[in-house]
């Protein structure tokens, strides 16, 4: 019988050590335990995607292997980015699928991504696998018939739909866009140079070939030192812009022309602004480490902000509720259901920001200097525990109430001041506090984390201590 360490069954999917906690025999235990609950759904048929990390093919074999076994066709659609896994949902005949990939975890981690029928699955769902993870060997019982296995490459696809949907971009200033990419040696490389030369830009490719060890940097935009290599590239080609990927590509990071870092937040601000105009009055969606100026700007421009908890997951089944055309996270997860299908794909926003700059004819300086300006930290990330980041947060909760601190606690808490807020909340996907301050100067800012940050402290003092 299977018993995987219950950490690894996260909010929105399972994560954790690819040797210690994703080994063959709990990885094909998942799968049957996923199996079991697609058919119950009525499905029979899945698309199974893989990044590029050392450690995916096998874990994707042993996924394969369980699927099969269970009766459950498997259309595998090879390394691919996680954006075009969610693209094989709406184009290929499956009720379902599965990525292996670790996201912008370290190179040593893996994890699995599931979705049944168009929507990835979280929350309850995923303690459901759990749950049905400790009797998988015989949830099935023996299915009528082993699944069959087929080769179904959707990369052309996707590129096809892309060039037709943008075709070539107008001119910039009457010369090609200079952009830069940072593929990370993540799967972003194996797409990117098909997919934005057809733009009609001037395109620099760094870090393009996809390499496990993740040599250059880890691919994750929003730790600034991960940037360095892009801003410096950005300014030798004097180039309009800089975009960064993550691991699996589907969170973006991007630099202005001046080398300045944009927050999620930032560039969610900039796709609101065009997706209002041609659908005014339209629910806009972010989560709680967004600037304070994203809501109150959304709102002036006719919008309706709507803070939520952060989540890949979370965002999209709160987007289908809402019917937002459009959301994002500070953590650089940006989701278009305004001519697009709904799920983060950082290669699509990518594009879509290149869009942008050559219709405005404005750089990306130049269209954020009308909003207004706020000094914030990016995000902050405090060690600690998977099991005591939530006792933390819990106990911080209990003595903001007895202080008279104003506060949301949709996810974590964040605090309300006059001129600024911060937050604190329990990452999860990895054993962290996430926290983040904004006021309207850097002295005022520091002032407001400081104050956070000791009561932070007073909520780790009174907790026992682990060893």
């Amino acid at each position: 019988m299977i018993h995987p360490d219950p950490k690894i069954f996260r909010e929105y999917d399972i994560r954790g050590n690819a040797d210690r906690d994703l080994s063959d025999a709990t990885v094909y235990a998942i799968g049957k335990a996923y199996a079991s609950l697609l058919k119950e759904s009525g499905g029979k048929r899945v698309a199974l995607g893989q990044d590029v990390r050392l450690s995916s093919p096998r874990i994707a074999r042993s996924m394969e292997d369980a699927l099969l076994a269970s009766g459950v066709d498997v259309l595998d659609v090879g390394k691919v980015p996680t954006p075009l896994l969610y693209f094989s949902l709406f184009k290929l005949p499956v009720d379902g699928g599965i990525m292996i990939t670790g996201s912008h975890n370290p190179a040593a981690d893996n994890g699995i991504k599931m979705a049944i029928g168009k929507e990835t699955i979280f929350g309850s769902a995923i303690q459901e696998i759990r749950k049905r993870t400790s009797f998988a060997p015989s949830t099935n019982g023996h299915p009528s018939r082993k699944g069959v296995r087929t080769n179904s490459p959707i990369r052309e696809t996707y590129l096809s739909e892309m060039a037709a949907n943008f075709g070539k971009l107008p001119l910039f200033h009457n010369r090609p866009l200079r952009v830069v990419l940072d593929c990370g040696n993540g799967t972003a490389g194996l797409v990117a140079q098909d997919l934005f030369s057809p733009l009609g830009i001037e395109l620099h490719c760094l870090y393009q070939d996809p390499d496990g060890h993740f040599p250059h940097h880890h691919p994750d935009p929003t730790v600034p030192e991960n940037l360095s290599d892009l801003i410096a590239h950005v300014k030798k080609n004097q180039a309009d812009l800089g975009i960064a990927f993550d691991g699996d590509s589907d969170r973006i990071g991007v630099v202005t022309e001046s080398g300045h870092i944009l927050f999620g937040d930032q560039l969610l601000l900039l796709f609101a602004q065009q997706v209002l105009e041609s659908r005014p009055g339209s629910v806009i969606l972010s989560e709680v480490k967004a600037s304070r100026i994203l809501y109150d700007e959304v709102a002036r421009m006719g919008g309706k902000p709507l803070m939520w908890k952060a989540g890949h997951s979370l965002i999209k089944a709160k987007m289908k509720e809402t019917k937002a055309p459009l959301a994002g996270e500070m953590s650089g997860h940006i989701f278009f259901a305004d001519r697009y299908y709904g799920y983060d794909d950082a290669l699509y926003a990518g594009i879509r920001l290149l869009e942008l700059l050559t219709h405005r004819q404005k750089t990306l300086s130049e269209l954020l200097a009308p909003f207004p300006k706020a000094v914030s930290t990016p995000e902050i990330r405090r060690d600690s525990t998977d099991d005591r980041k939530f006792l933390v947060v819990s106990r911080l909760r209990e003595i903001l109430l007895q202080k008279n601190y104003t506060f949301s606690d949709i996810d974590g808490v964040r605090i309300d001041f006059s001129d600024g807020w911060g937050l604190v909340r329990a990452s999860n996907t990895q054993p962290v506090l996430v926290l983040r301050f904004e006021g309207p100067t850097p002295q005022r800012r520091d002032a407001i984390q400081q104050e956070i940050e000791a009561l932070l402290s007073e909520a780790e003092k009174t907790l026992p201590q682990t060893s």
